[in-house]
């Protein structure tokens, strides 16, 4: 008889890389009463995400959003480390958000895997690269799936949680049930698909926009315009690149050829060659738009 394994009783979770989503996971994980560790390899980004998120939580204290004793004990749950050995071997829960690149996420997810507790379940935060394609780096492929936060991660109350076929119930229960304990929505996928659900959505209309700038129909800030004004989106499709970042945009495509092997699914011309200047949004100071030095 073939003994299903228990669901995990989560309490301690480990945030794999500190970029802008990464860090944002956290911080939710934290204000949802977990104890939390950020790890990351970059001493520098780690110091970035901290005074980012006393940022942002200030701003949220503000606005009402968070109290200060809400904002102030997520803080002391929330540890950020350039380590991983040891903050893995004590983690019930790991979400993955580095780089965007299989052979980056295999290497960790075995490094994970190595000294993670044997209850423990390794998500990927990817939209992109589906939980199967790193899985097999581990001797726990059923414990294995992607757990996809939508950016900016302390907004957005979506969360995709997908299984790969190996993904066992008791994963997949473990992951909707700590989705809604931090207070997100979780929608389920029972099939692995590139881009899931909201992404492939969103991804059509990127496209779309790009085609329409470069063939000379309409200039970046009209197509921003319409998307907003007649299609009540808060953000054009050319806002929005430039917020989640030209290179993250730039990774999903190529991500997406090499899966499918189709040419359509390249990055377009204009999208490559802005990844090549460094032009990457906000985060760059340069993307489809101009953004002032601070």
């Amino acid at each position: 008889m073939i003994v299903q394994p228990e669901i995990t009783r989560v309490a301690t979770i480990l945030v794999c890389g500190a970029g802008a989503m990464g860090r944002q996971i956290g911080m939710v994980c934290a204000l949802g009463g977990y104890s939390v560790t950020v790890w990351d390899i970059d001493p520098d980004m780690l110091e970035q995400a901290r005074e980012e998120l006393r940022s942002r939580m200030d701003r949220r204290v503000e606005k009402g959003t968070e109290t200060r004793a809400q904002a102030d004990s997520a803080f002391e749950r929330l540890t950020f480390t350039t380590e991983l050995e040891g903050p893995a071997s004590t983690a019930d829960y790991v979400i993955e958000a580095v780089v965007e690149k299989v052979d980056v996420k295999r290497d960790l997810f075995a490094r994970l895997d190595r000294h993670a507790p044997e209850h423990a379940v390794l998500a990927t935060n990817s939209s992109t690269i589906v939980s199967s394609r790193v899985a097999d780096a581990t001797n726990r492929p059923d414990r294995v799936c992607n757990m996809h936060f939508f950016n900016p991660a302390l907004v957005m109350q979506c969360v995709e949680v997908v299984r790969n076929p190996q993904t066992s119930d008791a994963t997949a229960e473990t992951t909707i049930e700590l989705t809604r304990r931090i207070n997100r929505t979780p929608v389920v996928l029972n099939k692995e698909i590139t881009g899931f659900v909201a992404n492939r959505i969103l991804h059509a209309l990127r496209d779309e926009a790009i085609r329409l700038y470069e063939d000379g129909v309409s200039s970046v800030e009209d197509i921003d315009t319409a998307c907003r004004t007649a299609l009540g989106h808060p953000m054009g499709p050319f806002e929005l690149q430039d917020l989640t970042g030209l290179d993250v945009g730039y990774y999903v495509k190529m991500a997406r050829f090499e899966e499918s092997g189709d040419p359509a699914d390249k990055p377009a011309r204009i999208l490559v060659e802005k990844f090549e200047k460094g032009e990457f949004g906000r985060k760059s100071g340069k993307g489809w738009y101009d953004y002032p030095k601070k």
